[in-house]
């Protein structure tokens, strides 16, 4: 029995190899991948998934292409656009096709001279990009303005049911620590679960001046609104400080007349004793103000 199966083994093999070894005339499925989108088009979820080729070759041939069916890459910017549809011809792009799927087309032939990709116009709109990069001062330093983009926003084509919900796209994360000079670079857009969309740039620079700062104070008086005529009011502390960071060249430039804080009598509720203290006047050159006191107290004088 083993010496029958050995030989039953070797003359099935043979009789296969002879087999494949024939020429045969076959039709196979060559699927399709699409490169080079348009970026003012969207291509249909109905465009081809394969094409159909006539293959004359030995079984070996055959065997291989219905196995492991290598895929026909169709770059769409040459195509021709016909109406709704973009053209791709199989004549004009003979070489690329016999380079990518290893064929001759003496051997070969496809059922159809051309592949036809319907699509539908994609509609464009400008958005802004929205930096989200945390940056972190050294002790000392800080920026008079934010993260500036360049450019600040970037032109997306894509279905109108999406673009005209879409206000803006964030950047990618970026960290910066301990940073006391100028910062700049490139950054990359955020585009997760945005794949239906063509970005016409995928990333933008950034850029970020730093300076020296120093941090300084200025006593400035409260100033009290909306006080009824009939009521006799008395509150205190009657001046509070005002914390202010500012750049190191800016320092002579602020004085305390740049400031006001004020307490509205009107936005206190009943049974309150106090006031809610408001910076409502500053110098546009000053940043992360902070007040020495928020709750001013007053009583009322019978």
């Amino acid at each position: 029995m083993k010496t029958f199966s050995v030989f039953l083994f070797f003359s099935a093999l043979t009789w296969l190899l002879v087999q494949l070894s024939k020429e045969y005339t076959q039709i196979v499925q060559v699927p399709l991948t699409y490169i080079n989108a348009p970026l003012d088009k969207s291509l249909s979820a109905e465009k081809p998934q394969e094409v159909d080729m006539r293959l004359h070759e030995q079984g070996f041939y055959i065997l291989y292409y219905r196995i492991f069916r290598p895929k026909l890459t169709i770059d769409l910017a040459k195509t021709e656009v016909d109406g709704n549809h973009l053209v791709y011809e199989i004549e004009n792009n003979r070489n690329a096709i016999s380079e990518e799927l290893g064929i001759d087309f003496d051997n070969a032939t496809f059922l159809d001279s051309e592949i036809q990709i319907p699509f539908q116009p994609k509609q464009e709109r400008r958005i802004a990009v929205v930096p989200n990069i945390n940056v972190n001062y050294a002790v000392g330093y800080s920026a008079g303005e934010g993260v500036q983009l360049e450019p600040d926003s970037v032109t997306v084509s894509g279905p109108k049911s999406i673009i005209d919900t879409l206000q803006s796209v964030p950047t990618l994360p970026i960290n910066r620590n301990n940073i006391n000079r100028d910062i700049t670079g490139q950054v990359k857009l955020d585009t997760t679960h945005l794949g239906m969309l063509s970005f016409y740039r995928d990333e933008v620079g950034y850029s970020l001046e730093v300076e020296k700062f120093t941090e300084g104070s200025v006593q400035i008086p409260v100033e009290v609104r909306n006080v009824p005529e009939s009521l006799n009011l008395a509150y205190f502390p009657k001046k509070i400080l005002v914390y202010y960071q500012v750049n190191l060249e800016d320092y002579d430039r602020v004085k305390p007349s740049s400031f006001k804080v004020v307490c509205d009598f009107k936005n206190v509720n009943e049974g309150e004793d106090y006031f809610l203290a408001q910076l409502v006047e500053k110098p546009d050159f000053v940043n992360n103000i902070r007040l020495s006191e928020r709750k001013i107290q007053f009583v009322i004088k019978k």
